[in-house]
């Protein structure tokens, strides 16, 4: 084994802390293994938009249906017209308590056609919704004579800080962001789906990240973006750089509950999930891609996640140059076939959900939200000095 592995992903984390002084979504140095895209983001993958619906209002008690509002929505589009430029995709299960619909469609199939959404667990008939009215907007022949589309909707639980039965993201929210998805930069950590959520007892929310492979190896993109919602996770479990961050953590800044003694056990927070979109501009097959998503979960490996039996973790990838167009309904012909460059895509799939998941920490910050319940964000200072060796905690 290489023994300069620590110091290469120490690059990684240092570039992450690095945003915590800065925007969100600012640019570092090149981390890790890999060189990162120019954004860092899965819109460095060419052709794939992003927006956000972010939902912020009221405080104080929960009042069902009224508020406190802490929720959103994420839209993802492989392409400017995903309803005639289906592209290759796969959607490998890690753990089934949770939804993601239209999953069945895509297996079968071996393609996507639709936008992929991200949003709270209520929310999933609503944005189902938006995405009908959206994509019968803009293809008027949708159902007359076309097929009908089948919306892909992941789904995490944002109760803890959000009035869940309100429902506040609404059909047209879905498609005035859709309208307004882009490539480019975008923002991270408590917005849109990942406005309300918690990872490992900490804020967590979006995070995304890209790796870039030299011209040898195919000069591939590979983009991720995460939901990261494990509020269950335990702190201890919480691993950066390799070194137990959450252990060192444990008994601090726990999750806040008014009326709740100090010095209490950590309070239970409400079972989560995580949802993993993987871009990539390799051409690769369906079957291919249900290998790159099986990757994606050694990266969350990496950073403790385990997958409790109350999560829905679910990873979906597709590939933005293997497409199967409508007017013929046969995919082009390329494939990547060179094992070498797939084993390369693995790692960097591995590596881009890692470095994802650590944005969606080091991006968000202390929240609080329902009947004054607060979600501290990571200390990112004292992180750094953890990583860094400057002393120990």
């Amino acid at each position: 084994m290489k023994n300069d592995k620590p110091h290469m992903l120490g690059r990684v984390v240092a570039c992450l802390l690095a945003m915590t002084t800065a925007p969100a979504y600012a640019q570092t140095a090149p981390q890790g293994f890999y060189r990162p895209g120019p954004l860092n983001g899965i819109t460095d993958v060419p052709g794939v938009r992003v927006a956000h619906v972010t939902k912020i209002s009221g405080n104080g008690a929960l009042r069902p249906g009224a508020g406190p509002v802490r929720t959103g929505a994420t839209v993802i589009l492989p392409n400017d017209d995903i309803w005639n430029k289906r592209v290759s995709a796969a959607i490998y299960t890690l753990n089934g308590n949770g939804e993601l619909t239209g999953s069945h469609w895509v297996e079968e199939s071996g393609f996507l056609e639709v936008p992929v959404v991200l949003t709270n667990t209520l929310n999933v008939g609503r944005a189902d919704d938006g995405v009908i009215d959206w994509m019968i907007e803009h293809h008027p022949q949708i159902g007359a004579p076309d097929d009908v589309p089948l919306p892909v909707v992941g789904e995490c639980d944002d109760q803890l800080l959000n009035d869940i039965q309100g429902r506040h993201v609404a059909a047209n929210d879905i498609a005035a962001a859709l309208d307004r998805a882009a490539t480019g930069q975008f923002k991270r950590g408590n917005v849109g789906a990942g406005t309300g959520m918690v990872l490992f007892g900490f804020k967590g929310g979006i995070g995304s990240a890209s790796r870039v492979l030299d011209a040898s190896r195919g000069g591939y993109i590979v983009g991720v973006l995460v939901n990261a919602n494990n509020g269950s996770q335990p702190r201890r479990d919480l691993v950066i750089d390799g070194v137990d961050v959450g252990r060192k953590l444990e008994h601090e800044l726990l999750p806040f509950f008014p009326g709740r003694e100090a010095a209490q056990a950590t309070p239970k927070v409400p079972d989560g999930s995580i949802i993993v979109t993987v871009a990539t501009n390799a051409p690769l097959e369906a079957r291919q891609l249900r290998e790159i998503a099986q990757r994606a979960v050694l990266g969350l490996g990496r950073t403790g996640l385990t997958s409790n039996t109350s999560s829905g973790d679910f990873i979906i990838a597709f590939s933005t140059t293997r497409l199967t167009p409508r007017e013929t309904g046969r995919p082009t012909a390329t494939v990547e076939t060179d094992d070498a460059r797939l084993d390369v895509l693995f790692e960097a799939t591995a590596e881009a959900t890692q470095a994802a998941v650590y944005n969606a920490l080091f991006s968000a910050r202390t929240m609080t939200g329902a009947n004054g319940a607060t979600i501290y964000g990571l200390p990112v200072e004292r992180v750094r000095r953890m990583l860094s060796g400057e002393h120990h905690e």
